[in-house]
């Protein structure tokens, strides 16, 4: 299994809190702004997850999982949704657009570790 994360949030300063947490455990990171940068980049290369924001300009989250789902590179690839939406219409909505997993943020190194670990050793 790919140990590659892409995480996906149009904010910089969360791409980056989240990609040193990763990258100090092992783990290969790409990094795009929005939903349109994460579909080109899930057809560049295979990732083991993909994080992903809800809030984005361009193409939000919950609408990146659904082209994502229709795409063979997609289909199958665990998807967790970190976002401060923690709203159950919210968060069935996500799980009805195709998301693996909803955390909310912020999140510690330890839940966000332990949330990378389980899709990869399920997904």
């Amino acid at each position: 299994m790919p140990s590659a994360v892409l995480i996906v949030d149009d904010s910089v300063s969360v791409r980056k809190s989240i990609s040193q947490i990763l990258k100090q455990h092992g783990y290969e990171v790409e990094e795009a702004v929005d939903g349109l940068n994460a579909l080109a980049k899930l057809e560049s290369r295979v990732f083991g997850c993909v994080i992903t924001d809800v809030n984005m300009p361009n193409m939000d989250g919950l609408e990146f999982i659904r082209h994502a789902r229709a795409v063979e590179k997609g289909r199958y690839i665990p998807i967790l949704v970190l976002t401060t939406e923690a709203q159950p219409d919210m968060i069935r909505t996500g799980r009805e657009a195709g998301a693996t997993g909803w955390i909310i943020k912020p999140v510690n190194d330890v839940k966000l570790l332990a949330a990378v670990r389980k899709v990869l050793v399920n997904g």
